[in-house]
C-alpha cells in the first residue's frame, strides 16, 4: 500500500434512475458515450486516472489540483452539449493506494462534496482552494459551511464559478426550471429597522501589510472624518426549520439595511461586507473591528402557520452591551402594516433627532402581491450584484419578470431587472448581451423611476445604463439623485466617484470613493481601484500609490489596478518598471489599447488624459489590441 497526497475528482449524474426507467436504452447508451467521449479523454488529458466506476458515477485521481480543476471544467463543458446534469466534487486529501484502488479521507470528501453539489457545478473544498494556483482564486466562490454525513466536523464549501457554455446549460436542467416555477404563497415579509445611534466608530481592524498600513486606517472608522454613527446589519437568521427559506432571511436583512441607509445621519455598512462575515466568529467586538461599526443589528425570523415572529436587538461592539431589544408577532398578511408600525416604533425610541415627517417617509410602497415580494427575494437571493455567473443571474432575471407579471407597478422588481440587462453588457456575464439589452435595461430603469420617483437603486441602474451607452453626463446626473436619494449606498457612491473623475471633480471623487469604502470594508477590487484612481487624478500620487498596492496585493492581475500602477511608474520616471507592469496587463487583458483609451476617456478631455496617455506610451502600451478593439471598459455594477 501506498500513502500519498492526491487531488480526487468525485462524479455523478444527476436523475439517473428516473432517466433509465423512462428510456433505458437511450440512457445507457448516452451514458457509455460520455464516458468514452468527454469525461476519459479530459481526465487523461489532464494526467488523471479513472480508478473506479459506478454505473453513472466515476472517480479520478490527479496528481495536482490545477489539473483537476481543469479536468473538471472540461467535463461539464462537455456536458453542456449532453441531455444529462453531472455533479462533481473535489478534494485534495491523504489517500492510500492499493492494488489500483484509492481510499481514505481524501476521497470520501469528495464524494461528500458531489453529493450536496447542484446539478451542472463544481464543489471543492478548502484544501483545493488553497492549493490551487492564486491566479485561480476569482474563480472560487465560497458557499459556507456545510455538514456532510460520515463526517464529523463541518466542511468549508466552494463552488467554481463556471462561464460560457458549461454555465448556461444549468438553468436548461429540470431541477432548475422546477425551482423557477415555485411560487411561496406568502412572503414573510420585510420588518424595517430604522435606528440611529449617536457614538463614535468603533476601534480599527488590523491593516493588511506594514507598508499599506497607515493608509488603509481609515477604513476602521479611527480617523474617519465623518462623525455620524456606524451601524451593521448581520444577516438574520432562519428559524422556520425550513433551509430552502433561507432566501426571504437574507432578503429581510437586506431591506433592513435598505431603509436604514435612507437615514442620512447614519453610516450603514454595506450587505456584501456584513454577508461575509456569515458563519464566522460571532464575538460582537470583532464584527465590530472587521466591519468599522460603532453598533450592529442581529435578528431573526420564524414563521408558524400564519404567524410571523420578528426578533431584533441593537448591540454595542465596544462593550458588546445590548442596548434594545424587541419581539414582534404579527399576522403574516399583515406584513406590510407591520413594516410601517415597526419602523415608527424603533425610529421614535431611538432616534430623537429624526422628524416625524421621516418616521412617515421610512416605509416605501409595498408591492400589492405578496406573490410577487417573494420572487424579488428568490432573485435577489440568486443573482448577487458583481458576480459572473450567467446561470444565476438568467435565473434571476426570469423571476423578476414573473414578479411584474403579477405586480406591473412593482419599482423595486423593474429596477433589479434592468440591472440584469446593463449587467450583462458592462461585464460580459453571459457573452451574449449587446447594446441592445442596454436600451433594454434603460427602458427598465426609467420605468422604474416613473412609478417610484424617490427610488434611489432606480437611478443608480439608469446611471450604469447610462455610462454604458456613451452618455457620461446624463450618467453623472443620474448617480448624483441616487445618492441624493440613499446616501448610504456604496456602489452609488461609487458610480458617483467615478463619474466625478471623469468631468475633473477630483476633490469630491476622492470623498465619495472613501466614504463608499468606509460603508463596504469587505468590498470587491474595484472599489479599491476607483478609489486609486480618483486619488491619481487628484495629484495624490503616493496616496495612490499604496491604494494601488494594496488591490494588487490582492489581485495581481486586476487590470484597472494595473493601468494605474502602469501610469504612475510612469509618470515618476520608473519606465523600466512601467514597461514592466505594461506587459502584465497586456498579458492579462489581450483586449487593452492605446486606442481603446482615447475612445473610452476616462479622465474625460482634460489636460489629466493627455498625460495619461502619454504616460501609457512610454510604458510601450499597444497602440491597437492584439485580437479585437475595447472601445468601452467594463465596469462592475
Amino acid at each position: 500500500m501506498e500513502r500519498k497526497l492526491a487531488a480526487i475528482i468525485a462524479g455523478d449524474i444527476a436523475g439517473y434512475s428516473r432517466l433509465m426507467a423512462e428510456d433505458e436504452a437511450a440512457t445507457y447508451a448516452e451514458l457509455c458515450s460520455v464516458l468514452e467521449d468527454v469525461i476519459k479523454p479530459s481526465v487523461e488529458r489532464h494526467g488523471g486516472r479513472i480508478f473506479k466506476s459506478t454505473g453513472d458515477g466515476f472517480l479520478a485521481a490527479f496528481p495536482s489540483v490545477n489539473e483537476a480543476l481543469d479536468a473538471a471544467i472540461g467535463i461539464q463543458s462537455g456536458f453542456a452539449k449532453r441531455r444529462f446534469r453531472l455533479r462533481l466534487g473535489i478534494n485534495l486529501g491523504d489517500v492510500i493506494e492499493d492494488n489500483g484502488d484509492v481510499f481514505g479521507d481524501g476521497v470520501n470528501v469528495a464524494s461528500r462534496l458531489e453529493t450536496i453539489a447542484e446539478p451542472g457545478s463544481i464543489f471543492v473544498s478548502e484544501a483545493v482552494v488553497r492549493s490551487a494556483d492564486r491566479s485561480r482564486s476569482e474563480h472560487f466562490c465560497k458557499i459556507g459551511r456545510r455538514h456532510v454525513k460520515n463526517i464529523p466536523q463541518e466542511l468549508e464549501v466552494y463552488t467554481v464559478k463556471l462561464s460560457g457554455n458549461e454555465a448556461l446549460a444549468l438553468s436548461r436542467s429540470p431541477r432548475v426550471r422546477h425551482l423557477l416555477r415555485r411560487l411561496m404563497p406568502y412572503a414573510l415579509g420585510t420588518a424595517a429597522l430604522l435606528l440611529v445611534m449617536a457614538a463614535i466608530q468603533a476601534p480599527g481592524f488590523v491593516g493588511m501589510t506594514g507598508a499599506i498600513a497607515d493608509k488603509v486606517a481609515w477604513l476602521s472608522g479611527t480617523t474617519s472624518v465623518d462623525g455620524r454613527p456606524s451601524v451593521a446589519v448581520l444577516p438574520f437568521d432562519n428559524l422556520s426549520g425550513d433551509a430552502e427559506q433561507n432566501y426571504f432571511a437574507d432578503g429581510l436583512t437586506e431591506d433592513v439595511i435598505t431603509e436604514l441607509a435612507r437615514t442620512p445621519e447614519l453610516q450603514v455598512i454595506a450587505r456584501n461586507s456584513t454577508f461575509a462575515l456569515r458563519g464566522q466568529a460571532t464575538d460582537i467586538r470583532e464584527v465590530g473591528q472587521k466591519l468599522g461599526a460603532g453598533y450592529v443589528v442581529e435578528g431573526s425570523a420564524r414563521r408558524v402557520g400564519d404567524q410571523l415572529r420578528v426578533v431584533a436587538q441593537l448591540i454595542d461592539t465596544r462593550s458588546g452591551a445590548h442596548l434594545w431589544s424587541r419581539s414582534y408577532d404579527r399576522d403574516v398578511a399583515d406584513v406590510f402594516a407591520v413594516q410601517t408600525e415597526l419602523t415608527s416604533e424603533i425610529v421614535s425610541h431611538l432616534v430623537s433627532y429624526v422628524r416625524e415627517s421621516e418616521v412617515a417617509e421610512a416605509a416605501q410602497r409595498p408591492p400589492q402581491n405578496l406573490q410577487a415580494y417573494d420572487l424579488v427575494l428568490q432573485a435577489r437571493n440568486r443573482y448577487k450584484h458583481g458576480a459572473k455567473d450567467a446561470e444565476a443571474l438568467l435565473a434571476a432575471r426570469l423571476l423578476y419578470h414573473r414578479a411584474l407579471e403579477l405586480d406591473p407597478g412593482y419599482a423595486v422588481a423593474r429596477a433589479n431587472l434592468a440591472m440584469t440587462y446593463i449587467v450583462d453588457m458592462m461585464q460580459t456575464v453571459s457573452g451574449r448581451a449587446t447594446m441592445a439589452d442596454v436600451e433594454m435595461g434603460l427602458s427598465e430603469a426609467r420605468q422604474a423611476i416613473r412609478l417610484d420617483p424617490n427610488l434611489a437603486i432606480g437611478y443608480q441602474v439608469l446611471s450604469f445604463g447610462l455610462s454604458a451607452s456613451g452618455d457620461y453626463s446624463g450618467a453623472m446626473q443620474a448617480a448624483r439623485r441616487a445618492v441624493e436619494l440613499n446616501p448610504n449606498d456604496p456602489d452609488s457612491l461609487m458610480a458617483l466617484a467615478k463619474a466625478q473623475v471623469r468631468f475633473g471633480d477630483y476633490r469630491d471623487a476622492v470623498s465619495h470613493a472613501e466614504r463608499a469604502r468606509r460603508l463596504h470594508p469587505i468590498a470587491p477590487d474595484y472599489y479599491t481601484y476607483v478609489h486609486g484612481q480618483a486619488l491619481y487624478a487628484a495629484g495624490r500620487l503616493d496616496e495612490a500609490d499604496n491604494v494601488i498596492r494594496e488591490c494588487l496585493l490582492r489581485a495581481p492581475q486586476e487590470v484597472n489596478c494595473l493601468l494605474i500602477h502602469t501610469a504612475l511608474l510612469a509618470g515618476r520616471g520608473e519606465v523600466a518598471q512601467a514597461q514592466v507592469a505594461m506587459a502584465r496587463l497586456v498579458q492579462s487583458n489581450p483586449k487593452f489599447s492605446l486606442a481603446a483609451e482615447r475612445d473610452y476617456r476616462r479622465f474625460g478631455t482634460s489636460p489629466l488624459m493627455d498625460r495619461f496617455l502619454q504616460d501609457l506610451a512610454r510604458a510601450k502600451a499597444p497602440e491597437t489590441a492584439a485580437r479585437s478593439n475595447l472601445t468601452r471598459e467594463r465596469t462592475p455594477s
